[in-house]
């Protein structure tokens, strides 16, 4: 038998990939974080396939039914939000697959950032404004290391793309504002690809108030950065027409003609 770790995507069902798509409609057991994951989206589970809730469901509990699905030889599809590999707790419970030596994939998803981007209309890189997106989360409950303080990271003046910190935006904006600048724009998107998605835009200064005005208290992304609202950007020399690369030959630039 073997565990499926399936990113689900940001919470549209036709976000899941084709692979994703395939593995819950064929697996006999599919083990869901409730919570967050859509159930449109378990939908296409086989009718006989047992389907569990993992939301209420600690560590171990979830091992147990991974070893029942074992001792019955039963493939499992663990179903996650938007892509395994960011936030998304599934290290702990590689850790303990490997240790009882159950075989496992990894298959990626949509992630809720790149969901949020799409939603807002952004690209998150720009030429020389832009070139890096920092992915991280507020402290709150569970530390980050010292030297990945929010204060810290915003020296870089990078992208910032912001998961778990809605209900602590107030922290999130003073720590920010020293090296992005108070009217550094902001996008919050709730829910991003949901039917009920709702954007909210400002700057560091006012984004707070905004937000709490909209009652977000969960499923929300923090996008910082000037490439949200930046207009005046260098373009890209991939279409330069004077570039050349591997697909293209450049074409030498026109002299302009001097007036005599």
């Amino acid at each position: 038998m073997r565990v499926y770790i399936i990113g689900a995507g940001p919470g549209d069902p036709k976000l899941l990939t084709i692979r994703a798509a395939e593995l819950i409609a064929q697996c006999p057991v599919v083990l869901y974080t409730g919570s967050l994951v859509p159930k449109e989206v378990v939908a296409h589970a086989r009718p006989d396939a047992q389907v569990l809730d993992s939301a209420g469901m600690t560590l171990e509990e979830i091992t147990a039914v991974i070893l029942e699905a074992r001792d019955a030889d039963q493939d499992v599809a663990r179903v996650h939000t938007g892509d395994p590999s960011i936030f998304g707790s599934t290290a702990e419970q590689v850790r303990e697959l490997e240790q009882l030596g159950i075989e496992y994939e990894i298959i990626p998803g949509v992630s809720s950032f790149t969901a949020a981007a799409a939603a807002i209309g952004r690209e998150l890189t720009l030429p020389e404004l832009s070139q890096t997106i920092i992915i991280t989360r507020a402290e709150g409950r569970t530390p980050v290391p010292e030297k990945e303080q929010l204060q810290d990271l915003a020296r870089h003046g990078a992208t910032l793309a912001l998961f778990l910190s809605v209900t602590m935006l107030r922290k999130v904006a003073e720590s920010l504002i020293p090296s992005y600048g108070a009217d550094c724009p902001v996008a919050v998107v709730h829910k991003a690809s949901w039917p009920d998605q709702v954007i909210v835009r400002g700057t560091l200064a006012d984004i707070y108030e905004k937000v709490r005005e909209a009652h977000f208290n969960s499923t929300a992304m923090i996008l910082v950065g000037r490439v949200l609202e930046a207009k005046d950007f260098a373009k890209s020399r991939l279409y330069d027409a004077s570039f050349t690369h591997r697909f293209r030959k450049g074409q030498p630039e026109k002299a302009v003609p001097h007036a005599e």
